[in-house]
């Protein structure tokens, strides 16, 4: 057999002479993650796909594949073309996974945005990515009226999702289907090495940085979640956040599910009722989201029981899980409970099994299987070299770094860049410890780190001896200037709904002592000031902003807000 490919001959890199060059091509262009899902059009076209509960809709999959490939086609005509970025802010919808596929049809850019950001976020991203077409949600209409106002950037063709106002100039969203189209293929020229989605950081220290991702990215982030969990073609799962972040559409959500020829159960708004009677009445096997969710889920569980047979796990990411919240979760929703490490650049690369609970609950498990892990020491003026390890005594505390396939290795800015990747690593400065085991427990930021006295505080373990108390719901705990100390530390606690408490002073008294009895937290580290809130500031996928409250911390001191324990 010949072959009539105009590319050079390509050997084997270790000189043996091997022809390697129609695996090169095979790899380069049929390995992407839009070849996957083609596959599964004709190859699971029968199997459901996306079910949407709140409006009745299914799709199987030659149905999406036909769905998609009339988009591609209104997407072409409104003038996306390869390398565009076609922009959305969406909730979890199937109009989402509609974009996330038809974009790559076209060899361009989809980039799901954060629903929940202001109209002057929304307009930075505007105009910073300056998509071709722009799809929102018409329930948010007024938002996206004045992002578009604001932005300078005015995208070709604004369409509307859903029900609820169409702004002046935009379009129905099903008015970008193109009957008659031929259904979804894989575009023959395309490369793994395609820009194929951009995404936005959730914001846990300002604005939004745009990560860019290619689709070997795609296909690696969805392996690494088919081999975690494992996921199949016979799993039905539900994100209880949102896809536009990469740890709801990669952790179970289009990404892994329609490359693998699962069924994807959409969820517009996070309800534990509605959850729960999903897993029961439509037999789900996966449910994913934030630890903060998966509390919700058990006080509902324990108030109101459910058939939750057909899980074959529960993942969460976003925040470490405690030990006492793991073994209730294990107890009361599903003994296969995961936890996934990770950022937007690099999706996740630590992960804790089910076989690691309860022994390492509060850490964020091993290196994933195609991810190298280190933890190393951290210096004001350099990066740390991969090889300065910390002691493995799960003591140290050093920078966690890693290197991994799923990361895209940039960002839009160079100068950004520089500052988070270096040799093939990445830099996120999240703080941590390691044990002989290679077992990682994240214990903070090092924004979030506070100095007192001279001493190194990390919130996270001040928030862990908190969370033992049994009126804790959750904390974020901060640092306030002092002229003595350098800074104080501070804890806004939220309480949990139906335990009795005392008035609030005798409750700050009472966390005093708990904090004092805590043979693990040093007398340094404990709080000094309690403020008892009904909110505390999380990103969409559950992470804690602690830099908010850092901000707010003088303005609530002058107020009175905090209250100090009394012995």
């Amino acid at each position: 057999m010949t072959s009539e490919s105009t590319e050079p001959a390509r050997t084997a890199a270790n000189g043996t002479g091997y022809d390697i060059t129609q695996l090169a091509g095979v790899f380069e262009h049929h390995f992407t993650w839009t070849s996957a899902f083609e596959r599964n059009t004709h190859r699971y076209a029968r199997h459901a796909a996306i079910s949407d509960p709140e409006t009745g809709r299914s799709w199987t999959y030659s149905e999406l594949g036909a769905v998609t490939g009339q988009l591609v086609e209104g997407l072409r005509r409104a003038g996306v073309g390869v390398g565009d970025l076609v922009g959305y802010q969406l909730m979890n919808r199937p109009e989402f996974a509609f974009l996330y596929v038809a974009a790559q049809g076209l060899r361009a850019v989809s980039s799901p945005m954060n629903f929940r950001l202001s109209p002057g976020e929304t307009a930075h991203i505007l105009d910073e990515s300056k998509p071709v077409v722009f799809v929102y949600e018409r329930e948010q209409a007024s938002a996206v009226a004045q992002a578009l106002e604001i932005a300078a950037h005015k995208p070709a063709v604004v369409a509307g999702v859903g029900e609820g106002e169409l702004l002046p100039g935009s379009i129905a969203f099903e008015d970008l289907l193109v009957a008659g189209a031929p259904s979804f293929r894989a575009p023959a020229d395309g490369s793994v090495w395609d820009e194929s989605s951009r995404l936005y950081t959730s914001g846990t220290t300002g604005m939004p940085k745009a990560v860019p991702l290619t689709s070997l990215n795609e296909t690696l982030s969805a392996h690494d979640v088919i081999m975690a969990f494992p996921l199949a073609s016979t799993d039905k799962t539900m994100n209880m956040s949102p896809w536009f972040h990469r740890g709801g559409n990669y952790c179970a959500g289009p990404n892994p599910a329609l490359f693998v020829g699962a069924e994807v159960v959409c969820l517009r708004r996070f309800d534990e009722g509605v959850v729960l009677s999903a897993v029961q009445e439509s037999k789900l096997t996966y449910v994913i989201g934030a630890p903060t969710n998966l509390e919700r889920l058990a006080d509902e569980q324990d108030a109101h029981p459910r058939d939750l047979s057909s899980l074959r796990g529960i993942v969460t990411m976003g925040a470490p899980l405690e030990k006492a919240a793991a073994i209730r979760y294990q107890q009361t929703l599903n003994p296969r409970l995961m936890n996934g490490y990770g950022t937007t650049e690099a999706f996740w690369n630590t992960f804790l099994r089910p076989e690691d609970l309860p022994e390492f609950a509060g850490s964020a498990g091993r290196a994933c299987i195609d991810d190298d892990v280190a933890v190393v020491h951290v210096y004001e003026d350099r990066f740390a070299n991969p090889d300065d390890t910390v002691p493995k005594d799960g003591k140290t505390v050093g920078e966690v770094i890693m290197r991994t396939v799923k990361a895209g290795y940039a960002y839009t800015d160079a100068a950004r860049t520089a500052e988070k990747f270096r040799d093939g690593w990445m830099y996120p400065g999240d703080l941590a410890t390691w044990d002989g085991n290679e077992i990682v427990t994240i214990v903070g930021r090092k924004d979030d780190m506070l100095i007192s006295g001279g001493e190194n505080v990390h919130p996270v373990q001040v928030e862990e001896a908190l969370a033992a108390h049994p009126s804790v719901a959750d904390s974020i705990v901060t640092g306030l200037a002092d002229e003595q100390w350098g800074e104080v530390v501070v804890a806004y606690v939220r309480l949990k709904p139906g335990h009795p408490h005392p008035d609030a002073q005798s409750l700050a008294n009472e966390l005093d002592a708990h904090c004092r009895a805590d043979v693990d937290l040093a007398d340094f580290k404990r709080p000094r000031r309690y403020a008892f809130v009904d909110e505390l500031p999380y990103t969409a996928t559950g992470k804690k902003q602690h830099f908010i409250l850092k901000k707010q911390a003088a303005e609530d001191a002058a107020a009175g807000v905090f209250l100090s324990p009394r012995r």
